[in-house]
């Protein structure tokens, strides 16, 4: 009964706030007058780049300004990282990165992947905190609602999508910073620390000095989560005591994970003009989360297999690698929250969890669309869309339409191209580590768990996730270069490649609808559009599964 509130809340009340959430951002990011506070605003957005924000973008103008931009936010995060031991703000006596560390965690941010080969408080100034990781959580996020928001804009036939420096604008001071500096307070009430001092010294009972690692944990904890990037001030992330203090902060975050997320959709329906539409695509992620859900808490009630024979209490589920106060069921929610959503925080050690369990997260990251990274999420639902809508138009003889415009061979083969480029990082480079030392000589596992932490780590970089499973020894030059490569092609192509389709539909005449024509705002093509991501998700990824996963779960004793 505890999981169940606790899903409930969590789950039931984050989609109910996403919907008054999803009308602001329609309201902040394409407004339908510029009159009252959103001209100003938008004056003010657009005095403040200059030429930069004069012009409207067509798609490739639009893709072009995205790109730029973010080689900028690379550059400089590249920048502050690799000087942090000179640079102020370092109370602590930081000292320079590894040049592959710095090239992955720049690209890790960069993309809003925040995958760390590193410990925060262990090798960051505050300036690297800051600066190099903090800052682009907020225009990383900005980047994927503006990218969704363009797309939007095309699909019902707007050759011009708006302009990428007047968006990301928007994103960044219209949304993400209210947001985050509300959770930001919520945190800091929950007993967060928020400080630039200096780690406290402290004399423990036993008279011995213990140095306590603190800083602005607050401020970056309330974006990491929101721009759903997950990157942790300290190495144990949102498990460490300090990033997570109460169950109260624990419920916050998790339902800071899912918000943005889930208003997206919202904000896609109303910019598209299609509510009905956005109702169902809705409805199939959020099936999606709750299945996802209940089998990881009824995978982990299981005890966990590394107590077996011993003479331990097997009653109370797996609580290996948990907090105990937030009992069994917060950490299977938190790593299917986090894995669905793009966000990879984690506030229990995936690594410790039971077998079945530890799939279930990696499912969430092969989907990749139940509700997703902010922005991104429903970019990548929408190539499930024009999938689902291809096949359908062709089992009833029909050429396929959507929103009244043709599907077409160019908007497959674009749409199957962002899929396959999304399955080969995953089991290309999953192949080459487990059948090479670059793998095989960082596992502390051997056999099927050692598969899955490969398997894991390249599934994350891929969906741009951030999690890990952390018995893995992930620092070192082939990974930090391989999973980096990952992390920035497998941001862009899934952006750029949608952005194109949309601008292909938008210079196709509008068809008007027939009784013959695929309704996209019933059960019927939601049922067509789950079945198409079960099919697809299965086909491509389950023979890896079964290699590690399930193959762990079948060798323990029963």
């Amino acid at each position: 009964m505890d999981a169940i509130l606790l899903i409930t809340i969590v789950v039931g009340g984050t989609a109910v706030l996403s919907w008054p959430l999803g009308r602001y951002l329609r309201w902040a990011m394409d407004p339908l007058s510029l009159a009252g506070p959103a001209g100003r605003f938008d004056r003010l957005f657009r005095a403040f780049g200059g030429r930069l924000c004069a012009a409207q973008q067509d798609w490739k103008q639009y893709c072009s300004a995205l790109l730029v931009f973010n080689v900028v936010m690379f550059t400089l995060a590249f920048g502050i990282l690799g000087l942090q031991q000179w640079l102020p703000l370092n109370p602590d006596g930081k000292g320079a990165l590894e040049g592959s560390l710095i090239f992955h965690t720049a690209a890790s941010f960069t993309s809003n992947t925040n995958l760390q080969h590193y410990s925060g408080e262990v090798h960051m100034s505050y300036l690297s905190q800051l600066g190099a990781l903090m800052w682009p959580q907020f225009v990383s996020a900005a980047t994927g609602i503006a990218a969704l928001t363009a797309m939007a804009r095309g699909l019902p036939g707007r050759a011009q999508m708006g302009n990428f420096f007047v968006d990301l604008q928007r994103a960044t001071f219209l949304v993400l910073l209210p947001l985050a500096a509300l959770v930001a307070l919520l945190m800091v009430l929950g007993g967060m620390p928020m400080t630039l001092q200096g780690a406290a010294k402290v004399m423990t009972l036993e008279g011995v000095e213990q140095i306590i690692a603190r800083g602005p944990v607050a401020a970056f904890v309330a974006i990491k989560q929101l721009g759903t990037n997950g990157g942790g001030f300290f190495g144990p992330n949102s498990a460490h005591p300090l990033e997570n203090p109460s169950f109260f902060t624990n419920v916050v975050s998790t339902v800071s994970i899912l918000l943005i997320p889930m208003a997206s959709v919202w904000m896609f329906g109303r910019i598209v003009g299609h509510l009905r539409h956005a109702t169902v695509l809705f409805a199939v992620m959020l099936l999606l989360l709750l299945v996802k859900i209940g089998a990881a808490v009824v995978a982990e009630s299981a005890p966990t297999p590394a107590f077996a024979g011993l003479p331990i209490a097997q009653d109370t589920g797996n609580l290996e690698g948990k907090e105990l106060r937030f009992g069994a069921a917060a950490g299977p929610l938190w790593a299917v929250a986090t894995t669905c959503t793009s966000n990879g925080s984690v506030n229990c050690m995936h690594d410790s969890l039971n077998p079945l369990t530890g799939l279930v997260p990696m499912v969430g990251m092969w989907l990749n669309a139940t509700f997703g990274g902010v922005g991104v999420g429903m970019i990548n639902m929408f190539l499930y869309v024009v999938l689902a809508v291809f096949v359908a138009g062709m089992m009833v003889g029909r050429t396929p339409e959507y929103l009244n415009r043709r599907i077409e061979m160019r908007e497959v083969k674009l749409a199957v191209l962002a899929m396959f480029a999304h399955a080969l990082f995953v089991l290309g480079g999953t192949a080459l580590f487990a059948a090479t030392a670059w793998g095989q000589g960082t596992l502390n596992n051997p056999g099927a768990h050692g598969f899955s932490e490969i398997l894991y780590e390249f599934s994350s970089a891929s969906a741009n996730n951030g999690s890990g499973f952390e018995g893995l020894g992930d620092n070192t030059v082939p990974w930090n270069v391989a999973t980096g490569l990952v992390m920035l092609l497998a941001r862009y192509l899934p952006i750029l490649l949608p952005l194109a389709i949309a601008g292909s539909l938008a210079r196709k005449r509008a068809s008007s609808a027939s009784a013959g024509t695929l309704g996209v705002d019933t059960i019927t093509f939601g049922g067509m559009l789950l079945a198409t991501i079960v099919f697809l998700g299965a086909l491509t990824f389950f023979p890896a599964a079964a290699l590690g996963p399930v193959a762990e779960h079948l060798q323990f004793p029963k």
